[in-house]
């Protein structure tokens, strides 16, 4: 199984904190979507065995983006590379690009999976995070949705300040009252240089509180297990046949190819990623060169890799598969550095997978940071 990610790097607007690769300014956006073509041509010969079997258009705001814009971008895909019978094609977007000719549309392309940012149905949360859409249009656009799409995920963000756990909550029943089958939430991240950062600092905007943001994660765990979901991966919660392929290949360290400025790729033995500035990237791709750095991982690196993305799923850790890829000598150091968190009932050893706890889980990244090897 392999996967084809496509970052479209524009937005209508910058959401306060991210910190991803994005250009408010749609003037490069007719070169870029030619670009992504191209570079899909040139890089056909690393998947010339392979058969994909998913394709993501990620962001940024993939759905800025034309409906012909987007099947130009597939139909490269398709005429370069094997594609599987039934694929799952998901395509990112915000609510505020959804109306409902948009949403027909769009079912009857070859898009059959819709992520759509929602963040929250209040207004004073997207007013702080400084989304685009609104609350009622949030509603409206799944009321639509759900209506010609079938597989729905949405996102959520959780340690918002100043919004309460009954808020959360309320957040909560809103997302199932549409019956969606799949939900993705992260607490909100301060990340450096972002303008979230600069308004904290400044004191405008309370500093995230982490205790709360601990607190709103398992309420949410509660209430989507009792609603029905499964709690597959850290972030993410979806019913039974409705686990995003495209994200649970990447945690299973599968194939992948990174379009796109920023975009990253990964082969099993090699990590790569593409410039993060569109007017570079444009240059050469023109050229037909590749805008790529490559990183040939070392085993500690693979196995740093598995670690961290094995204990954030129900799949965890296999034991026997450290034995099989690393060896002994990795086997022994990851059991013993387990001991204590096993101890303290953050970790589980279960059918031979080391997996963590529910107490375990929203410690997870710094419980594996504690279970890597340094390269020697």
């Amino acid at each position: 199984m392999a996967g084809i990610y496509i970052h479209i790097p524009f937005c209508k607007q910058a959401c306060h904190y991210c910190d991803f690769h994005f250009s408010t300014s749609m003037k490069k956006k007719e070169d870029i979507v030619q670009a992504l073509a191209k570079e899909l041509e040139l890089r056909k010969s690393e998947f010339e065995a392979i058969t994909v079997e998913t394709i993501y258009f990620g962001g940024g705001t993939p759905s800025v983006l034309s409906n012909n814009e987007i099947q130009f971008i597939i139909d490269a895909v398709y005429k370069h590379y094997k594609v599987s019978e039934n694929p799952e094609i998901t395509l990112e977007a915000n609510p505020d690009d959804l109306s409902k000719q948009r949403i027909i549309e769009l079912s009857k392309s070859r898009i059959n999976r819709l992520s759509i940012g929602i963040q929250s149905f209040f207004e004073a949360d997207l007013k702080l995070m400084n989304r685009a859409h609104n609350a009622q249009e949030a509603k409206v656009c799944l009321e639509e949705a759900t209506k010609y799409f079938d597989n729905i995920s949405l996102d959520l963000i959780y340690g918002i300040p100043g919004a309460t756990n009954a808020q959360w909550l309320a957040n909560i029943e809103m997302a199932l009252s549409f019956g969606i089958p799949h939900i993705s939430s992260y607490a909100l991240t301060v990340e450096p240089k972002t303008a979230l950062a600069a308004f904290i600092k400044k004191g405008a905007i309370a500093n995230v509180d982490d205790d709360q943001a601990h607190e709103q994660f398992h309420l949410l765990k509660d209430q989507l297990e009792a609603a029905g979901f499964v709690h597959y991966e850290l972030s993410n919660f979806g019913k039974e046949g409705y686990f995003s392929k495209n994200n649970t290949a990447y945690w299973q360290s599968k194939s992948y190819i990174g379009i796109g400025p920023s975009a990253h790729s990964f082969n099993g033995k090699q990590r790569g990623w593409n410039i993060n500035n569109n007017s570079k990237y444009l240059a050469a791709i023109a050229a037909n060169k590749l805008p790529i750095e490559l990183e040939t991982l070392t085993d500690t690196d693979q196995y740093n890799e598995y670690v961290m993305t094995g204990l954030r799923t129900i799949w965890g850790v296999s034991i026997a598969k450290v034995q099989r890829d690393f060896g002994t000598e990795f086997k022994d150091y990851l059991l013993k550095n387990a001991e204590s968190f096993l101890s303290q009932g953050l970790l589980d050893l279960k059918d031979d997978h080391l997996c963590v706890t529910k107490k375990g889980q929203f410690l997870c990244d710094g419980i594996a940071s504690e279970l890597f090897r340094l390269n020697a």
